[in-house]
């Protein structure tokens, strides 16, 4: 069973890190706002999802959900498991690996503040089907697995919103697999660097080559001959754990196709997402 989190006017929570199981106390905060270490206002509707919701829907989904922070190189759930939360990234980035017998391992995705990590809660499947990675350090918003089904089970605003975001999410997969199997390295790592800032304000991505070389199923060689052939382009500068993206047109220049064709997804489900918003402010959709 999930329960609301008390709305007393401030109160002292614990805000879990992922795959940690560190906290951070002392730090006062409303279930509905929280302040990370950085002072930095944070709220639910960060997520585009929790965004889109009406205001109704929006409300009685809210004592429920629980600030936390993404720790880089974490895992929010493994591969075969079972996980007790759906979780609403506000930044950062989080990536699915599809995992093999012998450790092996290859990102299908990516997710940003754009979706939600947790399909498998409301899909009838039960089990996770990857592990899921955070890429990018950043925070997120979760909430009981038992809280969504209920909430999709009522096929209301949030049912919709989940059902959009999922086709997006497989064709994202689709169109991964095929940039795996006819693309090079390089062409991959662009796109792996375009999807991860369109999805984050910042041109500076926190990233090692083994953690790049993990999430796209290379050597780590192969990811360090391609960053230092887009270094010496001038699209990038590499240092220690980041990456700074200098030329944002070079590395579009250099990228493959499949990421005009996800860029040009995630445009149509955004526009998509608007018209709905708008026609709800107009009355004109029942939820």
């Amino acid at each position: 069973m999930d329960y609301a989190l008390p709305d007393l006017s401030y109160d002292t929570l614990q805000l879990p890190i992922a795959g940690g199981g560190i906290g951070y106390y002392g730090i006062r905060t409303r279930p509905r706002l929280a302040f990370a270490q950085s002072k930095v206002l944070h709220s639910p509707r960060q997520n585009q999802i929790l965004a889109d919701l009406p205001d109704a829907d929006y409300e009685r989904l809210l004592p429920y959900l629980e600030f936390m922070q993404l720790a880089s190189g974490s895992t929010l759930h493994e591969a075969g498991g079972h996980s007790n939360f759906a979780y609403f990234p506000t930044d950062g980035i989080v990536s699915p690996l599809c995992v093999m017998e012998n450790g092996a391992a290859a990102a299908v995705a990516i997710t940003g503040n754009e979706g939600m990590i947790g399909t498998s809660l409301f899909m009838g499947g039960g089990v996770t089907p990857d592990r899921a990675l955070v890429q990018s350090a950043g925070h997120a918003y979760r909430l009981g697995a038992n809280r969504l089904r209920q909430e999709f089970r009522r096929g209301g605003a949030l049912c919709r919103l989940l059902l959009r975001f999922t086709q997006s999410l497989i064709n994202q997969m689709a169109q991964t697999a095929v940039c795996n199997r006819y693309h090079s390295i390089e062409q991959q790592l662009c796109r792996w660097l375009l999807l991860s800032l369109d999805r984050m304000p910042a041109i500076e991505l926190h990233l090692t080559h083994e953690l790049l070389a993990n999430i796209l199923g290379v050597r780590r060689e192969g990811i360090t001959e391609a960053a230092g052939k887009l270094q010496k382009a001038g699209a990038i500068r590499c240092g220690r754990g980041r990456i700074t993206v200098l030329s944002h047109p070079e590395l579009e220049h250099r990228v493959c196709e499949c990421y005009v064709a996800l860029n040009g997804e995630s445009r149509r489900t955004a526009a998509a997402l608007r018209q709905q918003a708008r026609a709800r402010a107009c009355g004109a959709i029942a939820y």
